[in-house]
């Protein structure tokens, strides 16, 4: 097999295959054996999948058009307007056709009544006249009826004198056994409407002939009327009916919806002359007549009126019409309005899976929740355009910062110094990506080390790069004063502690906004003296810890970078074996737990006093630990830093 129709047949559904395998089978059974049994049942099988099949093509069809909300919207309008309204004019004209017909047929059948208890009365009125009188009577009776309707008569018996009117119709009586009757009576071939009356040996039957023209004219204007038989098995096979020559009794219609109909009576009783059968055979009365006729009887007016009347009626249909028709324009203009703001939204939302933020849809310009909805989705695309733009923003600064903290992690210390008499070990943890604490080691040689501290108002990028500054000015301030010293002849004097801060607050506030400024602690380590000398710029007061007892260091001057004129001293103090001196920035002593209390410096230094024996990379740790139970929160408040050194 091929590879194009392999993959054909696996596209192919389980029905369309299984159609397939019938329709080779069909083939084969009809070259082999045309005549078999197995031909039939396989086209049986064969048209019930090609049903299946059409009936699963008409459904996909039918989906893939209801796929559109404007062809959904369409349907159901369908199935909610046009279906009920259609199903309301077919049950109305039903019901009018239905009405009129019974009308129509009510309207013949009481005429023939009432025709029938005529006849009875005049039979009635010759029986009872006097023998001499009655043949006078019968007489100007039978020109009357003859006159008025072609084919009547009147006939007479008296024990074996008949006697008939008009005498030159060859009428014989009906036949012997017949009591007081009225109804429809089958002679020769022609349907009358008679009434036969008996009295004693003496009966009088009137008769009128039952034409087409006669009954299309019972009732002016109605129609076509006529009377047929149902055909009897049990009638002589020479008893014909008898038609008349179809004539157009019926009027021209009076507007082009005045149509025609035909209706017919229930199976009516008639019976034969010559047999006296009541039961006899049946027929039945057909109408043809127009809703206008029926209409113009039943109203029964001038003919001015019933113009009127059809123009009234004709003129309202025309505005039931009009009616319908802007409904309906109206209902398609909102199924237009609907389905064009869904199109809008469906194309604006694949314009975003595309990621173009920068389309816009096209509101309906009525004031309606469309129109809301419409501008609603523009605004969301506007905003997650500039949510995307801040997104992009924030990925670009959050790069750069990364940047930055690589950077500001190269500025700390790589190495710690080691001294014989001096063990150090510093940590810093920033808030954020980069911190604007600093801490510093330096070695200026001849045993001297030198040790800095500060915090930078402020957290971000800005703190982070005044405390670079602060870094580069302190290292410069200090290589300048070693350089001085060299050339004045003192290369072993420790440089002055207080020289290098002031020079640096000088320095800051020249080069920085006023804005910005930082405290500092800066101190010199003298190995051959033991003797540690720092001058303290607002700082917080570093802590001596000492055989178990704390005390705080001096502060020696203002912030450095707020003052250009800012004095600032020094101290010192010798550090005995066992000392610990530490170091610390506020994000350790100023976190709050949840009621708002700070940890304070008295928590740290007891922690540091109850922890002075352990090492001093546990001492850092407990402090840390401390300060993250203290807050219970994942995120730091501030950037924490802590140096410690212990004398050995």
């Amino acid at each position: 097999m091929s590879p194009k129709l392999k993959s054909l047949w696996k596209r192919t559904g389980t029905v369309e295959r299984l159609f397939f395998l019938l329709l080779v089978l069909y083939f084969v059974v009809t070259l082999a054996a045309p005549s078999s049994i197995l031909v039939p049942m396989v086209q049986l099988f064969l048209a019930f999948f090609v049903g299946w099949i059409v009936l699963r093509l008409a459904r996909r069809l039918m989906q893939k058009a209801l796929w559109r909300l404007r062809n959904r919207l369409l349907l159901t309008y369908l199935f909610i307007a046009v279906v009920p309204m259609l199903l309301t004019l077919i049950l109305v004209g039903a019901g009018a056709l239905y009405f009129s017909r019974q009308l129509a047929v009510y309207m013949i059948t009481s005429e023939l009544d009432r025709r029938a208890g005529m006849l009875s009365l005049l039979a009635q009125s010759v029986l009872d006249a006097p023998g001499k009188e009655r043949p006078v009577m019968g007489a100007a009776l039978g020109d009357n009826l003859l006159k008025r309707f072609d084919g009547s008569f009147i006939v007479t018996r008296e024990a074996d004198d008949v006697r008939r009117w008009p005498e030159v119709e060859p009428v014989g009586p009906p036949a012997q056994g017949w009591g007081n009757v009225t109804g429809i009576v089958f002679r020769e071939g022609r349907f009358y409407q008679w009434a036969h009356v008996v009295r004693d040996k003496t009966d009088v039957t009137v008769a009128i002939r039952l034409s087409r023209p006669f009954l299309s004219n019972i009732i002016p204007g109605l129609g076509d009327v006529a009377l047929l038989m149902l055909r009897d098995p049990a009638a002589p096979s020479n008893e014909e009916q008898a038609y008349e020559a179809r004539t157009n009794y019926l009027a021209p219609p009076a507007t082009w919806s005045d149509v025609d109909f035909y209706a017919t009576s229930p199976p009516l009783q008639f019976s034969y002359w010559d047999t006296a059968d009541k039961t006899s055979t049946r027929g039945l009365i057909s109408i043809h007549t127009r809703p206008s006729t029926l209409l113009s009887t039943i109203i029964n007016t001038r003919i001015e009126l019933q113009q009127f009347f059809l123009v009234m009626l004709f003129i309202l249909t025309i505005v039931f019409a009009i009616i319908e028709v802007v409904s309906l324009l109206k209902g398609v203009s909102l199924a237009r309005t609907i389905t064009g703001a869904v199109h809008e939204l469906y194309e604006g939302t694949q314009r975003v899976m595309q990621g173009d933020f920068t389309h816009r849809i096209k509101a309906p310009p009525s004031r309606d929740q469309l129109a809301e909805l419409g501008a609603s989705f523009n605004s969301m695309t506007a905003n997650v355009e500039r949510l995307l733009a801040i997104a992009k923003e924030k990925e670009r600064l959050q790069a750069e910062i990364a940047i930055a903290r690589e950077v500001q992690e190269q500025l700390y210390p790589k190495t710690i110094p080691e001294l014989p008499t001096l063990r150090l070990i510093a940590m810093c943890q920033p808030a954020r990506m980069v911190s604007g604490d600093y801490y510093d080691f330096q070695v200026l040689g001849d045993g001297q080390l030198a040790i800095g501290i500060g915090d930078v108002a402020g957290k971000g990028i800005s703190a982070a790069l005044l405390m670079a500054t602060i870094q580069s000015a302190t290292r410069s301030e200090l290589r300048s004063a070693q350089e001085a010293l060299a050339v004045n002849g003192n290369p072993t004097k420790c440089v002055s502690t207080r020289q290098v801060v002031s020079d640096l607050n000088v320095q800051l506030h020249a080069t920085t906004a006023v804005e910005k400024f930082a405290t500092f602690c800066f101190g010199l380590y003298d190995e051959r003296t033991s003797i540690f000398t720092y001058t303290n710029a607002g700082h917080l007061p570093p802590v001596l810890i000492r055989n178990g007892n704390s005390q705080r260091l001096d502060v020696n001057g203002m912030v450095v970078g707020a003052f250009p004129f800012s004095q600032y001293d020094e101290s010192r103090v010798a550090l005995e074996q066992g000392d610990l001196l530490v170091f610390f920035t506020d994000g350790i002593t100023e976190p709050e737990n949840e009621y708002g209390e700070m940890f304070g410096e008295d928590r740290l230094i007891d922690l540091i006093a109850r922890n002075s024996s352990r090492a001093e990379n546990e001492i850092v740790v407990a402090a840390f630990d401390a300060v993250r139970n203290w807050t219970n929160s994942p995120e730091l408040q501030d950037d924490m830093t802590l140096v410690v050194a212990r004398r050995i």
